[in-house]
């Protein structure tokens, strides 16, 4: 892990009068949903910590961003590569000598390549699983055994996808990811701690391609395409203190869809 932005609090921030602290992942490149995420929780006051992992979106079809990202609206950005199980207790290890206790956990990496039934390889599967259900769970984990509170105040949002077919390591991982946060609904109760799912459905972050939009748009009851600010709207809501009732639900925030 390396620092890519300094700690930009002052030395009394850690007071209980200070604002939360909320830890983003999967935030490293500007049009997706985790720098949506990031932005809007600045903005509702939480201090913001984030990870990104420059590798992975290098070797997609999209790139990474020129140049690093976020700004320095977030209190400090890590690069990290959530493939290595030691990742999430060392990165909350960091952060909590570096900046405090994390009030907000909102899961928003993933390890995305497609590949169906037939051609996918051992290799590939298991480094879905890897980072997105295995580094949620450690997350959690490492988020649990930190956490201060109040009681109450904490939160867990992850995202997920019910995209599965010639997509395959991708939705089946996924599929395990909403276990083990639903789970954490129940586990995590005990500590004032609500643990949500959220599907973003179709999200305009680089990805499609013309026909992809196409179809997208057709199949959607607002005939537009998701855009990252939609998932964060609802991703702020859950982090509020208002969104303190809505608990143990994968939620869908696509639009509706066609039946």
């Amino acid at each position: 892990m390396t620092l890519r932005y300094g700690v930009l609090m002052d030395p009394g921030q850690d007071s209980p009068s200070s604002p939360p602290v909320a830890l983003v992942t999967g935030v490293g490149r500007s049009i997706g949903i985790g720098a949506a995420v990031a932005i809007a929780l600045v903005a509702d006051g939480w201090n913001v910590v984030t990870t990104g992992w420059r590798y992975y979106d290098e070797r997609m079809p999209w790139g990474a961003d020129a140049s690093t990202y976020p700004g320095e609206s977030v209190l400090a950005s890590f690069e990290v590569d959530l493939g290595d199980p030691g990742s999430p207790a060392r990165l909350f290890d960091r952060i909590g000598r570096e900046i405090g206790a994390v009030s907000a956990l909102v899961c928003c990496h993933c390890e995305s390549v497609d590949s169906a039934i037939l051609d996918t390889s051992v290799e590939s599967f298991d480094r879905h699983f890897a980072v997105n259900a295995r580094a949620t769970w450690l997350l959690i984990k490492a988020f649990a055994e930190q956490f201060k509170g109040p009681h109450d105040a904490g939160r867990i949002v992850a995202l997920t996808s019910d995209h599965t077919a010639f997509n395959m390591p991708y939705g089946a991982s996924k599929a395990a990811l909403d276990r083990i946060v639903l789970a954490a609904a129940v586990e995590l109760a005990h500590l004032g701690i609500t643990s949500n799912v959220v599907n973003p459905g179709a999200t305009d972050t680089g990805w499609m391609d013309a026909d992809t939009e196409a179809s997208v748009r057709a199949g959607n009851l607002q005939t537009r395409i998701g855009t990252p600010a939609d998932c964060a709207n609802l991703i702020r809501f859950l982090c509020s203190p208002e969104g303190q009732w809505i608990n143990g639900q994968l939620l869908h925030s696509d639009g509706g869809r066609r039946p």
